[in-house]
């Protein structure tokens, strides 16, 4: 009796690739199960405000016309910079931090090791970074084939490097960094103040509810929840407010709070901090108009940062032109490698070196730019 041959058997890549394209599908529709809560509470929110309180509970004209137009304007905002949150795409780090293709091939040539950090510094030497990792070597990603630019982090969400990267946030499904943190500020502010403003006007119809004042209709329902839910979320959006707030004046985003940003021979927390005010500027700007606006306005290009460096090595060779011995445990500003124009501005009014002091130390060092030269000392 005759076999047949047995058919192939089919590629084992092809139903597992399915499924991993069928699951990531999946994710990424359940990933904004939390946006969907969100816009439905606020959906609810403004009904229960403007058509249950407003219209059919307050009796008073004058008062319903104030509270009618401080709410719109405040959920116009709360809106405005939510969607802005949501929608505006992450940045991601400039070509000039991706590897070239001589440079991919050399490091998949070279051993694990100081070879291949070989490699990356010859690829990172032009580029305006400072930060290392704990063991001082170069940062770079294997899963995007990149230079890590300064306070960059890979999301395994979006698997992507995010330029400033600050955390990803479930509840705009979107990861907040350098393109979108004003907006992630102004929406927790804006969302803060709906939910005071909602609490305080409406508390008056609340306890009115308790004492059965009230219309015995569907609209008391709808007041007693609406406080409930302003209270809850004006207590958690404070301490998250009040915590972004401080970041802010230090310079600090969320990872680097957890894990201080590493320069090439100290750990340093404060390294990024230029002071309350350029820190705030960094954020929100030069333009005073734009601030409270959610159109972006921060300064730089989210790839190089100026730094502060803090209780400088009493050892190093020299210092900066125009300080002298007595001031190395003072505090300086100045760019830990040529910065971008849009940045650099930052650091103008507090002079770090003169022009006749960086050209001696040009002749002494051989090198062109004093951040360079402290580079190489410390």
């Amino acid at each position: 009796m005759r076999c047949g041959k047995m058919a192939a058997p089919p590629p084992p890549g092809g139903a597992a690739g399915a499924w991993g394209g069928g699951r990531r599908r999946c994710q990424r529709v359940l990933y904004w199960v939390p946006v969907l809560f969100i816009s439905s509470i606020l959906c609810w929110s403004y009904y229960a405000y403007v058509t249950q309180l407003c219209l059919l509970t307050m009796t008073n004209i004058g008062e319903k016309v104030v509270c009618l137009v401080a709410y719109h304007i405040f959920f116009m905002l709360f809106v405005w910079s939510y969607w802005k949150t949501i929608f505006t795409l992450p940045m991601n780090p400039s070509k000039e931090f991706h590897l070239s293709y001589s440079d991919k091939e050399s490091l998949e040539r070279e051993p694990r090791g100081e070879s291949q950090q070989e490699v990356l510094r010859r690829a990172a030497k032009d580029l305006p970074i400072y930060t290392r990792t704990m063991s001082g070597a170069i940062r770079y990603c294997d899963r995007c084939r990149l230079v890590k630019p300064d306070r960059c982090h890979h999301c395994s969400v979006c698997d992507k490097c995010i330029l400033k990267m600050d955390h990803h946030c479930p509840w705009v499904n979107n990861c907040v960094g350098f393109s979108n943190y004003k907006f992630f500020l102004l929406f927790l502010a804006y969302s803060l103040l709906y939910c005071l403003f909602i609490a305080a006007t409406d508390l008056q119809y609340f306890i009115k509810f308790w004492t059965n004042d009230l219309p015995d209709t569907q609209a008391k329902f709808h007041i007693m929840f609406l406080f409930f839910a302003a209270a809850m979320f004006s207590v958690s959006l404070s301490s998250l407010f009040g915590y972004h707030c401080w970041l802010v004046s230090k310079n600090k985003s969320t990872l680097e709070v957890f894990r201080a940003p590493i320069f090439r021979h100290r750990t340093d927390k404060n390294g990024f901090s230029l002071g309350f005010s350029k820190n705030l500027r960094q954020v929100f700007g030069d333009e005073k108009k734009y601030w409270l606006l959610p159109v972006f306005s921060s300064l730089g290009d989210g790839c190089s940062f100026p730094t502060c460096l803090v209780n400088q090595d009493p050892e190093q060779a020299s210092t900066p032109g125009g300080l002298n011995s007595t001031s190395k445990n003072e505090n300086h500003l100045f760019p830990a490698k040529p910065l971008r124009d849009s940045q650099s501005h930052l650091l103008t009014d507090t002079p770090s070196w003169s022009e006749t002091s960086a050209k001696a130390e040009k002749g002494k060092v051989g090198m062109s730019n004093p951040a360079l030269t402290m580079e190489n000392e410390t």
